[in-house]
C-alpha cells in the first residue's frame, strides 16, 4: 500500500518544477531560428513545447516556424543542420533569464536535513543540468542526477525512476517523483511508485490533475505537508 510514511528517496523534475527556464529556452530558439531566417516566437508557444528534451523542443519550433509536418524528411534535415547551434547558444545563456521558483531552496533543505536521498531526473540534456544547478547553488543537495540522454530512455519511461529504484536499492514504496508535467506522472506510473503534481509549471495547457498523481501542490513548498509533517 502506498504511504506518504514509507518515502525516504524524492525524484524531482528540473524545468517548470524547481525552476522556470522557459525565458532562456525562448532565447535559444529563437536565437536558432533567426539563424534559419525565420521570425521568433513567443514565449508561450515555447512553453508549450518544452518538456521532451531539447531536440523535441526544436523540432516543434522548426515545424511551426517552417510550415513542415515534423516527421518529414526535410524538417528531419534541417533539424540535423540547427540542433548544433540551439545547443552552443544555450549552453553560453543556461540562465541569464531563468529563476528559482518560490520556495524551493528552502523547502529542498528542509528535506535533506530529514534525511530524504534527493534526486534530479530531467528530460533537459547532463551537459546543461549541472551548470544550472550550481548556477542556483543546487549542486550539493542531490546525491543523483539523471539528465535526459543519462541513460537509454527518459521520462515518461520508467528506466529513470527503476535507475533510482536499484541505484538506492529501494522498495517502490519508498521513492516519489514530484514534478509540472504529464511525462513526471506517466514515469511515475510506469515505475510504480507515488507522484505529486505541481500546477505553476509546464504541461502543454493541461490540468496536472487530469494525470491522477497522488497528491497535487499549488506552490512548491506544500509538498512538506506530505512529507514532513
Amino acid at each position: 500500500m502506498m504511504q506518504w510514511s514509507n518515502i525516504s528517496a524524492i525524484a524531482f523534475d528540473l524545468d517548470g518544477t524547481l525552476i522556470d527556464s522557459v525565458p532562456d529556452l525562448a532565447a535559444a530558439t529563437n536565437a536558432t531560428l533567426a539563424q534559419c531566417q525565420y521570425p521568433p516566437v513567443t514565449e508561450s508557444l515555447v512553453l508549450s513545447w518544452v518538456g521532451n528534451g531539447a531536440r523535441v523542443l526544436m523540432q516543434r519550433a522548426l515545424s511551426y516556424a517552417s510550415g513542415m509536418a515534423e516527421n518529414t524528411p526535410e524538417l528531419q534535415a534541417l533539424l540535423e543542420k540547427t540542433m548544433p547551434l540551439f545547443m552552443l547558444y544555450y549552453s553560453e545563456h543556461l540562465h541569464t533569464h531563468s529563476r528559482l521558483y518560490s520556495g524551493v531552496i528552502t523547502t529542498l533543505q528542509k528535506l535533506k536535513q530529514a534525511g530524504f536521498k534527493l534526486a534530479i531526473v530531467t528530460n533537459k540534456p547532463y551537459r546543461f543540468t549541472l551548470p544550472i544547478l550550481s548556477a542556483f547553488g543546487l549542486d550539493d543537495v542531490f546525491s543523483e542526477v539523471l539528465g535526459g540522454d543519462s541513460l537509454a530512455k527518459m521520462k515518461p519511461d520508467p528506466m529513470p525512476l527503476q535507475h533510482l529504484l536499484g541505484q538506492w536499492q529501494l522498495d517502490e514504496s519508498q521513492l516519489l517523483m514530484i514534478g509540472d508535467s504529464k511525462n513526471d506522472i506517466l514515469a511515475a506510473k510506469a515505475a510504480n511508485v507515488m507522484s505529486i503534481g505541481l500546477t505553476y509549471g509546464y504541461n502543454y495547457g493541461e490540468d496536472i490533475g487530469l494525470s491522477h498523481p497522488h497528491a497535487v501542490c499549488e506552490n512548491f513548498a506544500d509538498i512538506e505537508q506530505y512529507l514532513l509533517s
